[in-house]
């Protein structure tokens, strides 16, 4: 018997982790929970174009709502760890699903002010699942290779999001209506954070009593997690820029299908590079993936600074969309090792903030640049890339010190 517990514990596979108890249902929920994050912007933009407002004002409500999910993450996940999950994720979701389902009865074109208002709640009140989850990994994978292979599986599959998101807010606005997909957006909000806190996990986790955590700065306190955080908001910026690159691409090529499929790509071999990384144990700490995996990410963008034509333009956003889920796994395992005792929801959703307003920063400078041209336009995510790695290797050298 002593041998087959051993066999067990030294089988950190993608099977053996995911029948692990609560392992699948605490990542299926966190991806049904945090598809609102993927569809919102999609629907709230088919919103205010059925209701005849104009392309500006769609897209500065969009961008105001990813703004809002940044700045709330963090703030929310020190609630977490203050007051445990349940009530703040439960209280969270509610106040967002609350939003979505007011927003269609407030005009956005007749009051564009009353329809911020109401997304500015629904992005400042987005739970912080992922950060929730990335915390109770510890509690429920104490082995670190299992914790190791499930963060890979839970970084890539994260991605997602924001493919499923926009086709499920696009397919139910033109099955049934705008309105209707903001309350399927929604359900949807409901759905998984109702998996998540159900779960034993999640509704037995409890923060961590010690002196001192109400310091103002957070983890933000820690030099290192600083820079971290930093060079993942350059990371960020590469990621927010593809929309706008891939469209101007479109554009310019006359190949419309390059808008919806250049950021696919990015994310299957986000997935894909993910779980290859996930699936045996690389030599060195943490900190050595990432600068690898940020070389990787920055050297892939060089392919569209030429303005190659369609089919190089979907390999451009293959090769640095393979080493971004091990980028972003590296970067978590970083974060648990820095993160001061009791605040790691906090720590984690810091990382997801940085990036959010990354992405947020990035689809304005391409939107800017691509007046400018194309080449512009793609030297903003090598440019992101390129600043996410230079401060990464500052972090190493500040953790090798």
């Amino acid at each position: 018997m002593s041998a087959t517990l051993a066999r067990q514990a030294q089988d950190s596979s993608y099977r053996a982790v995911l029948r692990s108890p609560h392992v699948a249902r605490l990542l299926t929920g966190t991806l049904i929970g945090r598809l609102p994050t993927g569809m919102a912007p999609v629907a709230i933009l088919l919103l205010v174009r059925a209701e005849h407002g104009s392309l500006a004002l769609a897209g500065l409500l969009g961008a105001l709502y990813g703004l809002a999910v940044a700045i709330g993450q963090p703030l929310l996940g020190r609630l977490v760890d203050r007051h445990g999950q349940t009530a703040v994720l439960l209280a969270a979701t509610l106040a967002a699903s609350a939003a979505f389902l007011l927003l269609p009865c407030t005009g956005p074109t007749r009051h564009p002010a009353l329809a911020a208002l109401t997304i500015l709640v629904a992005g400042l009140a987005t739970p912080p699942l992922e950060a929730s989850l990335r915390a109770l990994w510890p509690h429920v994978l104490p082995d670190p290779a299992h914790r190791r292979t499930v963060l890979s599986l839970d970084s890539s599959t994260q991605g997602l999001v924001f493919v499923i998101g926009p086709l499920l807010g696009t397919g139910f606005t033109a099955g049934i209506g705008a309105s209707s997909a903001l309350a399927a957006t929604a359900a949807f909000g409901l759905l998984g954070s109702g998996m998540v806190v159900t779960a034993s996990p999640s509704s037995s986790w409890r923060p961590t009593a010690i002196a001192g955590r109400a310091h103002p700065a957070g983890p933000l306190r820690v030099p290192g997690l600083r820079l971290l955080f930093a060079a993942l908001a350059g990371t960020g910026i590469a990621l927010g820029a593809v929309n706008v690159l891939a469209l101007a691409t479109a554009e310019r090529h006359h190949a419309g299908w390059l808008a919806g499929v250049m950021p696919a790509a990015l994310s299957v071999s986000s997935m894909l590079g993910g779980l290859a990384y996930g699936r045996r144990t690389w030599p060195g700490a943490p900190a050595r993936h990432l600068v690898a995996a940020s070389i990787g990410f920055a050297a892939g963008w060089l392919v569209l600074l030429p303005d190659p034509g369609p089919a190089a333009v979907v390999l451009g956003a293959v090769l640095p969309g393979s080493f971004l889920a091990p980028l972003l796994t590296a970067a978590f395992l970083t974060v648990e090792g820095l993160a001061p005792e009791g605040e790691s929801t906090e720590a984690f959703a810091w990382l997801v903030a940085c990036v959010g307003i990354g992405q947020a920063a990035g689809t304005g400078l391409a939107s800017f640049a691509s007046a400018a041209g194309p080449l512009f336009v793609a030297l903003v995510p090598f440019a992101g890339a390129c600043s996410a790695l230079w401060l990464l290797r500052r972090f190493q050298y500040l953790l090798s010190a």
